[in-house]
């Protein structure tokens, strides 16, 4: 089945900072519903979702891949795909974003993701899925905003570093400190696959997202939401 999805979410900073904080997954990460970052290998972003329904839990595992970005148009492409852990279906994405300035103070993203899907994932109604993602967009967007707000407030309550720069032995001012000890750091091999030690993400609980009436058909379109928030994930 394939299918298009459209959500929006603001975020209350100006574009020249909206934007690098939405690129920055490894900050953004703890505000998404459910969903934990494990792992970066390269380019590719792999993670998880977890979801509860009653006293039943699931998983939905996933990754994203940049495609493209563009700072100055504020835009982003990415292919996103995700399975469910318990074989009830596949689903690729191609997704693409672009942020505009709704005022000197705030942002809106846009994003819009094609999706093909397969397995038992596809025989659900394609209105479930927009309304399981938009109420995950939004709940991202406030946990963003709120994050942002609790940011702020510590740099305004934090002291002023009035630390006076060391000398070195030649006499020299020595801003960046051991420089040696820097230049080893730097030298040293990167890993192919760095893990991402994070807390671990309460589940998204289904009956909140979809409500009783839709409870039974919504919880395996879950996977296909995964794409969405791994979009969040990936514009680095």
């Amino acid at each position: 089945m394939a299918e298009q999805i459209v959500n929006e979410f603001t975020v209350n900073r100006p574009i020249e900072e909206a934007w690098p904080i939405i690129c920055d997954v490894e900050r953004i990460a703890p505000c998404l519903p459910g969903a934990q970052l494990e792992e970066v290998e390269g380019d590719v972003y792999r993670g998880r979702v977890k979801v509860k329904l009653g006293a039943v839990s699931t998983q939905f595992k996933g990754e994203a891949k940049f495609v493209a970005r563009d700072d100055e148009a504020h835009t982003a492409q990415l292919h996103g795909k995700g399975r469910d852990t318990g074989g009830r279906g596949n689903a690729e994405a191609d997704i693409y974003a672009v942020a505009e300035s709704l005022s000197p103070t705030s942002t809106k993203c846009t994003v819009t993701a094609d999706l093909h899907i397969t397995g038992k994932v596809a025989q659900f109604g394609r209105g479930i899925m927009g309304d399981v993602s938009k109420k995950l967009m939004d709940q991202f967007a406030n946990n963003l905003n709120t994050m942002l707000d609790d940011e702020g407030a510590d740099a305004t309550d934090a002291p002023a570093d009035t630390a006076e720069p060391t000398a070195t032995a030649t006499g020299e001012t020595d801003t960046d400190g051991d420089t040696d000890a820097a230049a080893e750091t730097a030298a040293a091999p990167q890993p192919t696959v760095r893990k991402i030690n994070g807390p671990a993400a309460e589940p998204i609980d289904m009956a909140d997202m979809a409500g009783p009436a839709l409870l039974k058909r919504a919880a395996p379109v879950v996977i296909v939401v995964l794409l969405l928030l791994l979009l969040l994930r990936r514009k680095r």
